[in-house]
């Protein structure tokens, strides 16, 4: 399993040529899929903001990420572009469950496993949306301190 918090920042390369086309930035996530789609990628510099899909990604390493040779960042990112780290975890009943430290996921295929919240954890298949104010999640939750 791979977390967030340490692919956030790798270098997203080229397998081929080994040419570095930006940085990773952030993960777009389908929250109701419980997936990761895409990663964003910062341009050198810190300009120009891409994403490429998931299904592009060869492998993610300790040092980089690895994308297939022919793919460059498709300009803009894809869907809403809403950060997962640092935002409120609520229930769909509007309880609080936290906020988002950091998100656990399959490397090679996206699924996220759990979310880490201040509170506990959250199963990735009780993820139901995120939007700009905060992840939502199944109300039923036990994990946490009350239960």
């Amino acid at each position: 399993m791979t977390t967030y918090s340490r692919v956030r920042g790798l270098p997203v390369v080229t397998l081929g040529e080994a040419q570095e086309i930006g940085t990773l930035a952030s993960l777009t996530v389908d929250a109701a899929g419980g997936r990761i789609t895409h990663i964003r990628v910062t341009g050198r510099r810190g300009r120009a903001q891409g994403a490429v899909g998931w299904n592009a990604l060869h492998a993610i390493g300790t040092d980089a990420v690895l994308v297939e040779s022919d793919v460059l960042p498709q300009a803009g990112p894809p869907g809403p572009g809403n950060e997962a780290l640092g935002v409120r975890v609520l229930s769909e009943d509007g309880d609080d469950r936290g906020t988002v430290q950091d998100i656990v996921f399959d490397a090679s295929s996206g699924r996220i496993e759990k979310v880490v919240t201040t509170l506990g954890e959250v199963a990735g298949d009780r993820l139901l949306g995120l939007g700009d104010h905060a992840l939502v999640v199944r109300g039923d939750l036990t994990a946490g301190p009350e239960g």
